[in-house]
């Protein structure tokens, strides 16, 4: 299959326009194998590369601070949804099969870079594996800013229920935590609110606050190992889990504010480590159950693939 070119455009043209303020989105993408794929346990690095060619054959320089940077990154990728099935170590893709891709951006410049892009699509994934054909292009996650975010209205009682889809964990002392303890939590979203949002938050005094008065109210999870990139495979949780707070802070209006946000920003930055390999996908409300569905800008929420 060769590979596309700026003149083998997607037919598609899929209209979706980004606003020149926007910081923060998410895209899915439907897609079709050509033929039966196999993929190796680690493809998100696949998907990775061909995310930053698609970057870099239009804004060499952002590829490289996306590649190299050393801060957080302002893009994540999830793996893929659809019928998926192991075969020995590999995952086997069915032939015109439907398929489901995502990928979130958390910054203006990589929010630009996109509205440029979708002006000229391509009409395929090419991966080492094989090519996919580009069938359907929405928004995964609504375009907004992080000044939007923090203007949802506080509830009477406020909670925050996340479900992570894919195997979520964090890094303590060289190893990987797969529980979700309240700070390790809001410190994985603020570490990005602070880095992209251009309004830096005091991280000692939040998370004292997140450790002293975040609850876990109620929770589903259970642990797996995973493979996720060159490093091997990472061992994380995945299930919900809904967060309350304390009584005693009900007084603190702007952290309560900032927090309600952090819970906003989860489905476009991911939780945890590795979310540019697929990792820790988060999406807001409860799996399998019977609550009503979020409201907006909480519109998404995957089902977990299924893998037999």
């Amino acid at each position: 299959m060769p590979r596309t070119t700026r003149k083998q455009q997607s037919s598609l043209s899929p209209k979706l326009k980004v606003n020149k303020d926007i910081e923060l989105l998410g895209l899915k993408l439907g897609l079709q194998p050509y033929e039966n794929l196999a993929l190796p346990p680690h493809y998100a690095t696949e998907f990775h590369s061909w995310f930053l060619d698609q970057v870099r054959r239009m804004d060499f320089d952002l590829s490289t601070r996306l590649h190299d940077g050393q801060s957080e990154k302002p893009f994540t990728i999830s793996q893929l949804k659809g019928p998926l099935h192991t075969h020995g170590k590999t995952l086997q893709l069915t032939s015109h099969q439907p398929y489901q891709w995502r990928f979130t951006l958390l910054s203006k410049s990589v929010c630009a870079w996109v509205n440029q892009w979708l002006a000229a699509p391509p009409s395929d994934i090419h991966l080492r594996s094989g090519s996919l054909k580009i069938v359907d292009w929405d928004f995964a996650h609504p375009p907004t800013t992080y000044a939007q975010l923090l203007k949802v209205p506080i509830p009477d009682i406020p909670t925050i229920t996340l479900s992570f889809l894919t195997p979520t964990s964090f890094r303590r002392k060289g190893n990987h935590l797969p529980l979700p303890l309240p700070v390790n939590i809001f410190h994985s979203y603020l570490r990005r609110w602070n880095d992209f949002s251009g309004e830096e938050i005091d991280q000692d005094d939040f998370l004292d606050w997140v450790d002293e008065y975040v609850l876990i109210l109620r929770h589903q999870i259970h642990t797996t190992k995973v493979m996720a990139g060159k490093a091997g495979a990472v061992t994380g949780f995945t299930g919900s889990v809904q967060f309350g707070l304390s009584s005693k802070a009900r007084q603190d209006t702007d952290y309560i504010q900032l927090w309600l946000a952090l819970g906003q920003l989860a489905p476009y930055c991911g939780t945890g480590h590795k979310t540019t390999f697929g990792l820790g996908e988060t999406c807001p409300g409860w799996l399998d159950s019977d609550e009503p569905a979020p409201s907006p800008p909480f519109k998404t929420c995957w089902p977990s693939a299924s893998v037999n």
